[in-house]
């Protein structure tokens, strides 16, 4: 870390915040995660809960919860439609207002994530990072961090990654409700929630300056 301070609240003070915001947010919200399930039961069927593979601390790989925004519709073959056909106008919904993301409330009380941190990504993306961009799993992953508060998916990968990195080299107290509040804010004016060109997000193919040395 560079100073003490940020070492300290990230060793000590970080986890219990984050426990005790958790179990607090879970208790209020627990009204609106029945209501949610009702619906996303109803209109896209079962299960309720969407569960994947994702790396956390040190790579270390835990199951992540999200709400699902996609219907299980194939084609005649049986292979799955597209995200853009899947990701119906209810689905589009709960993740422009991050609805989608409450269950994640539960990986943050077990440990898995933290309410701030850089973004837990695909398993399959571990070997595609530089030393750089692997920085991101030294600390937790994070319900939202610099790079959603900064353009979410409308910004490159390669922004993304920077931002998460200066998140891990400046974490501290006063960083992480500047985040909070910024996640606030954005969720009610729900900017980037996509990607110019895909209906969630590009998939990342590693950087650029890589590939053209493959």
């Amino acid at each position: 870390m560079k100073n003490s301070k940020g070492g300290i609240y990230r060793r000590f003070i970080k986890r219990p915040i984050d426990f005790t915001l958790s179990l607090i947010a879970i208790i209020v919200l627990s009204p609106v995660f029945l209501v949610v399930a009702i619906l996303v039961r109803t209109k896209l069927g079962s299960p309720v809960i969407f569960k994947q593979k994702r790396p956390g601390l040190n790579e270390k790989i835990f199951t992540m919860y999200k709400f699902r925004t996609m219907t299980d519709e194939r084609d005649e073959n049986g292979k799955l439609l597209t995200d853009s056909v899947r990701l119906t106008k209810f689905g589009r919904f709960l993740r422009s207002t991050s609805l989608d993301e409450l269950p994640e409330l539960f990986n943050i009380l077990k440990g898995d994530m933290s309410i701030v941190g850089p973004r837990p990504l695909l398993v399959q993306y571990l070997s595609l990072y530089n030393a750089h961009q692997k920085r991101r799993h030294e600390v937790r992953p994070g319900l939202s961090g610099w790079a959603q508060v900064n353009g979410r998916n409308a910004i490159s990968w390669e922004d993304k990654f920077n931002l998460d990195i200066k998140y891990v080299d400046n974490i501290s107290f006063f960083e992480d409700w500047k985040i909070i509040f910024l996640t606030i804010k954005k969720v009610f004016v729900r900017e980037g929630i996509n990607s110019e060109t895909a209906a969630t997000v590009e998939p990342f193919y590693g950087t650029k300056k890589e590939r053209l040395e493959l």
